[in-house]
C-alpha cells in the first residue's frame, strides 16, 4: 500500500467513525470523559515526573494527530506557554478550530509521516491514539523515524494508544507492548496500562464512579498503553 492510499484510508474511516458516533459522546460534562481524562492526565504527569521529562516552560513540545485539542490543553494545564506548543493535524476543520483556541500555537497540516520541523526540534513529543489509526505498518514505521528524529537528545515521547483490537473496527490496529518497543528502538521505555475500555467506562460512571475506580484497579480492565520513551543524550541521528 502506498502513502497516499494508506491516507486516504485512514481519512475515510476516521470520517465513517465520525459519521456513527453521536455528537455528545464525547462532550466534556460526560461522566466518562471526565472520569478517563482525568485518570489519563495524572498517570502521564506522575510517569513524566518519574522519568525525569516532565515539561518545563520554555520546552517546546509538539502533538501529532492534535485532533480537536487532545493533549494541547493538558501541556497548557501544566505550565507550558501557547509559544511552547507546536501540533500537527490531518484533519483542516480541527486545525481550524484549535488555531482559534490556540492562535499563539505553532499548528500545521500535515502528516505524521512526514513532519516539517528540523532534526531535534523539540524537547517532548505526544503520540496519543494516532498509531492504532495507522493500519499498514511500513507506515507505522515511516511515523516513528520522523518521531525520533525531531526529538533532541534526551527528549521524550509520551505515548497513549490501545493494546487491544477492536473487533468492531477492523480498521483501527493494536500497538502491543512488544511493537511499541520495536517501533522506538533506541527510546528507553517506561510503560503502564492505564484507563477502562471507553464502553464500559460509560455504563460505570452513569452508575457508579467507584464501582468504576475499583475497576480500573484490576490490570485485566486497562487496555491503554501509556509511555514514556526518552532518547539517549548521545543520539545525534
Amino acid at each position: 500500500m502506498t502513502a497516499v492510499s494508506e491516507r486516504y484510508l485512514v481519512e475515510a474511516e476516521q470520517q465513517t467513525r465520525l459519521r456513527r458516533i453521536p455528537m455528545d459522546r464525547y462532550a466534556p460534562w460526560q461522566p466518562a470523559v471526565i472520569f478517563l481524562d482525568g485518570n489519563r492526565k495524572r498517570a502521564a504527569a506522575r510517569l513524566l515526573h518519574e522519568t525525569g521529562v516532565f515539561p518545563r516552560p520554555g520546552a517546546q513540545c509538539l502533538e501529532v494527530g492534535f485532533g480537536t485539542l487532545g493533549w494541547l490543553a493538558h501541556l497548557i494545564d501544566w505550565g507550558l506557554r501557547e509559544t511552547d506548543l507546536h501540533g500537527i493535524e490531518r484533519h483542516a476543520d480541527c486545525l481550524r478550530v484549535v488555531r482559534e483556541t490556540l492562535p499563539s500555537a505553532d499548528l500545521r497540516l500535515g502528516d505524521a509521516g512526514q513532519l516539517p520541523w528540523p532534526d531535534g526540534s523539540f524537547d517532548l513529543v505526544v503520540a496519543s491514539m494516532v498509531f492504532t489509526a495507522i493500519p499498514d505498518t511500513k507506515a507505522r514505521r515511516r511515523a516513528a523515524d520522523e518521531i525520533i528524529r525531531v526529538l533532541v537528545p534526551g527528549g521524550a515521547l509520551l505515548w497513549y494508544d490501545i493494546a487491544v483490537d477492536n473487533p468492531w473496527n477492523p480498521h483501527y490496529r493494536r500497538v502491543s507492548r512488544r511493537e511499541l518497543r520495536g517501533l522506538f528502538p533506541g527510546l528507553t521505555p517506561t510503560v503502564r496500562t492505564v484507563n477502562l475500555a471507553p464502553p464500559l467506562a460509560r455504563v460505570l460512571t452513569s452508575r457508579s464512579f467507584r464501582l468504576a475506580v475499583l475497576l480500573e484497579g484490576l490490570p485485566a480492565f486497562r487496555p491503554f498503553l501509556l509511555a514514556v520513551l526518552v532518547k539517549p543524550d548521545g543520539d545525534r541521528r
